[in-house]
């Protein structure tokens, strides 16, 4: 099964020196499960040409906001609502997540209750709490039509939907290891966009072990067709 990595950003390059950027550190996650895959870089304006040059989609993260006015949006949404009108399954992650919902008919708003980074315990139904790492500051605030909730959090609502067997998607990022993460707070620490006393706390929790694994496994089952969600009320 060929799937399409649609990269909305690029790691920073220390992270991409030791991990592979995120198309790589998503192939990674999924090892194993039969796939290939395919990279489009959307973010540089390199789209594919049609839904049907992949079995299933992937959209990664970015550091832009959904809502912004960047060049790559506009081609993206088309992209996003075609690719839902054919019916190939479709995973969301982080921005990912955002600009589905966005493009579906959800609204997507910076949060007025600050950064996630790092560690966050969700909410994921059947498999209960689930530790993953997490880097945002946007959210998806309101569902577009369709939309089940399958994860939350105290600190993110809509943290995981479905869409039918249309699309899957999820706020944090299954892809950043501890390692990665670990890299990721490194290669951003020098930043003043984001809180100090954050990013401290973030670095010292990186030995909490994550269940990324989990997940992994539900993405590779959507991709299939045989992922049973437990939606949350």
């Amino acid at each position: 099964m060929l799937i399409g990595i649609l990269q909305c950003g690029h790691a920073p390059d220390d992270v991409q020196a030791k991990h592979g950027d995120f198309d790589a550190m998503f192939a990674d996650l999924l090892q194993g499960q039969d796939f290939n895959f395919k990279t489009w870089d959307v973010v540089d304006q390199d789209f594919p040409p049609s839904p049907l040059e992949a079995d299933g989609w992937l959209i990664s993260g970015s550091k832009h906001g959904a809502y912004e006015h960047h060049a790559f949006i506009k081609p993206l949404t088309e992209l996003i609502k075609d690719i839902y009108a054919s019916s190939r399954p479709m995973v969301g992650v982080c921005f990912g997540h955002q600009v589905i919902a966005q493009a579906l008919g959800g609204k997507v708003e910076k949060f007025n209750g600050g950064w996630a980074i790092g560690r966050q315990d969700y909410n994921f139904g059947s498999h209960g709490t689930v530790t993953l790492n997490a880097w945002h500051q946007d959210q998806v605030t309101a569902l577009p039509p369709g939309a089940e909730l399958i994860a939350t959090s105290d600190f993110c609502k809509y943290a995981g939907v479905v869409y039918g067997k249309k699309a899957y998607t999820i706020q944090p990022h299954p892809e950043f290891s501890n390692s990665i993460f670990t890299d990721y707070v490194s290669a951003r620490r020098d930043s003043t966009s984001y809180p100090p006393e954050l990013m401290d706390q973030a670095e010292q929790m990186t030995n909490v072990p994550t269940q990324e694994t989990a997940i992994a496994t539900d993405i590779a089952a959507f991709f299939k067709g045989n992922f049973i969600p437990e939606v949350l009320a």
